[in-house]
């Protein structure tokens, strides 16, 4: 359901943006004809907006999830912290356990683990992964026809709820121990 209200906004946002435009131009009287064209400006919003409705997806479940744990023990639940100096950055936090998510660029966000205060690691995508492999995962934008921004990892366009659903099972079980 929160996808569909994500895709009932978005038609409409634009068409909003552009009035708001013509009401700031009129007003200033600075006229920016091209800003629909410019790439690097359509991805620095979209990062934005791809940060922030990862937030509030890992807010919506980590609050479920503190308020399922609540009753056995308060020292388990996962705090939400945004990382300072960063427009949009935050981390889940338990245990000595962080899970990063980080804007690195208008077109790439990365998504990583990090233990004790040192130790950088990536989820597990399958089974089969070992644990703890070095790095990050990277998140990139790709750039379509008509400006149309598609999020995507290893290539494949991203699921918002899915990306969620398998880093916060990762994070919660690595944090558990």
């Amino acid at each position: 359901m929160n996808q569909v209200n994500q895709q009932n906004e978005t038609p409409t946002k634009w068409i909003e943006n552009l009035a708001l435009e013509e009401i700031n131009m009129e007003e200033s009287g600075v006229v920016n004809m091209n800003d629909h064209l410019n790439p690097v400006h359509m991805l620095e919003e979209s990062s934005i907006e791809f940060m922030e409705d990862l937030r509030e997806k890992f807010e919506i479940y980590v609050s479920k999830f503190n308020e399922y744990r609540s009753s056995n023990q308060s020292g388990s639940s996962i705090k939400i912290f945004k990382i300072s100096n960063t427009i949009n950055d935050f981390m889940l936090f338990r245990n000595s356990l962080r899970l990063i998510i980080a804007r690195k660029a208008a077109d790439l966000i990365t998504i990583g683990f990090l233990a004790n205060g040192k130790e950088v690691f990536t989820a597990r995508l399958r089974s089969t992964d070992s644990a703890g492999s070095q790095g990050v995962h990277e998140v990139r934008a790709h750039l379509g026809p008509f400006n149309n921004i598609t999020w995507r990892f290893g290539g494949e366009t991203v699921e918002t709820d899915a990306l969620v659903r398998h880093y916060l099972s990762e994070f919660i079980r690595n944090s558990a121990r």
